[in-house]
């Protein structure tokens, strides 16, 4: 189904919907709502076409926390002195962090994912645990500054996670041979 109107002293056509979806009755009550809109003095078409435009600037705007790792680990890269430290940074967080919130958005990143991750290897994996804790807490922060996120990092150790994890310099049991 098409409207054709006259838009601002212009020909517009406006597409209503495929017949076998669309009945000839719900055509016209949405001919009927597009003429409302225009005689209201706006153009339907080009604010469905905003609409759709909003839409994929937000979609671009996300980023997942797995592509966040992986852009953080590429610029981060060159600083670091051995090409084994990027591969101990993509083995942690392929183990243990992407399983969880890998598919997230950066911006949906939240305390309990980070406990969730941190919790089962806190006093048993106590280096790895603390290792991870950094990692995160610097990819958040890089997507915070990137403008892919807002508000505090929840991996953040001072004021935050200190209140709800064992310190890991006492927790940490030494085992002598």
């Amino acid at each position: 189904w098409v409207l054709r109107v006259m838009v601002a002293g212009k020909r517009r056509d406006m597409g209503l919907g495929g017949f076998p979806d669309v009945t000839l009755a719900q055509a016209r009550e949405k001919a009927r709502e597009a003429r409302a809109t225009i005689e209201k003095g706006i153009d339907p078409i080009a604010e469905r076409e905003a609409a759709r435009s909003a839409l994929a600037a937000s979609r671009g705007a996300a980023v997942t926390f797995e592509e966040a790792a992986r852009q953080f680990i590429t610029a981060k890269s060159p600083e670091w002195k051995n090409a084994k430290h990027g591969q101990q940074w993509t083995n942690t967080l392929e183990t243990y962090a992407f399983p969880v919130v890998g598919k997230l958005a950066c911006a949906d990143v939240a305390l309990p994912h980070v406990l969730k991750i941190l919790e089962p290897i806190w006093t048993t994996k106590t280096e790895t645990a603390t290792r991870l804790r950094g990692r995160i807490e610097s990819i958040l922060d890089w997507a915070t500054v990137s403008k892919y996120r807002q508000g505090d990092n929840p991996a953040r150790w001072r004021g935050h996670l200190d209140n709800l994890l064992a310190d890991p310099s006492r927790s940490k049991r030494t085992v002598h041979h």
